[in-house]
């Protein structure tokens, strides 16, 4: 029986081509470059059952970031796993008004890490910056710690729920991407998400519930001047905007991403909102 070319692999796959061709190229270990020159050549007996397989579950809704165990970020390649939420080019904006915003030598902390990719990019883009990163599951923080290793980024990571392992600690930038998807929301039960941990995904109330309690946490642990960044839901942007408002924030704005989408919504903390028993043990 005649071997099947790459080529072929790829058109019956019942994929849409880009998956494929991100699954097939994992399984030989090669670039696009080589997929151009060797695309005609027979499918090697390994290739063809390692492909086949990972196709099997792709179809059957698996993401394709956990089935080869990556995803870029900001231009790097960071380790995932079931344990984490899959970084997305939403999250980007995130990073980027964090960057934006944090002065020379600023102490940053990310609330509810995942996979790491905020925290180690904002280190690797600002060697200057002293950033620290909590998340409530240690199997997050395993899979975040591997990828600050590999990629070499010196940034602190804590186990902890929000802000309670940080008593007595202050940053001048505080920034997440919480759980935000209201517990109901079809598209939980839709496409990635239902691959994806469900607690980085909801807060099993109105999606709501974690960005009032960092924002109702951020006085006791940003200085004076410093910055609250928050990334949301696309219709999530007001009801933020509110909720900093109540809070005393000040400089309220929100950014939109690509898809001119309310993303990230941001706050300035003032002095006379900072007061030194806040911040004791």
């Amino acid at each position: 029986m005649t071997q099947p070319t790459y080529q072929q692999l790829l058109r019956d796959s019942g994929l849409e081509r880009i998956d494929a061709q991100v699954l097939l190229l994992h399984v030989c270990q090669q670039s696009r470059a080589w997929l151009i020159g060797h695309g005609d050549d027979s499918a090697a007996p390994e290739h063809i059952a390692a492909f086949t397989e990972l196709a099997g579950r792709r179809r059957a809704g698996e993401p394709v970031a956990y089935l080869v165990g990556t995803r870029e970020f900001f231009g790097r390649d960071f380790q995932v796993t079931p344990a984490v939420l899959i970084p997305r080019p939403d999250t980007e904006l995130l990073v980027e008004t964090a960057l934006e915003l944090a002065g020379p030598g600023g102490r940053v902390v990310d609330l509810g890490t995942g996979s790491g990719c905020i925290p180690v990019t904002l280190k690797l883009e600002r060697p200057d910056l002293t950033v620290s990163a909590v998340d409530l599951s240690l199997e997050a923080l395993a899979v975040a710690r591997r990828n600050a290793a590999t990629l070499g980024a010196d940034v602190r990571f804590l186990q902890s729920d929000w802000y309670a392992a940080l008593t007595g600690e202050t940053f001048e930038l505080i920034v997440s991407n919480p759980p935000y998807i209201e517990q109901h929301d079809p598209h939980l039960a839709q496409g990635d998400l239902r691959f994806e941990p469900r607690s980085a995904l909801t807060d099993e109330g109105d999606g709501l519930v974690h960005l009032r309690r960092i924002i109702a946490g951020a006085r006791t642990h940003l200085v004076a001047g410093g910055w609250l960044l928050l990334e949301h839901g696309f219709d999530q942007g007001a009801a933020c905007r509110a909720l900093l408002h109540e809070a005393g924030f000040s400089q309220i704005a929100t950014r939109r991403d690509l898809g001119s989408n309310d993303r990230v919504t941001l706050g300035m903390i003032g002095p006379e909102l900072v007061h030194p028993e806040d911040c004791r043990g």
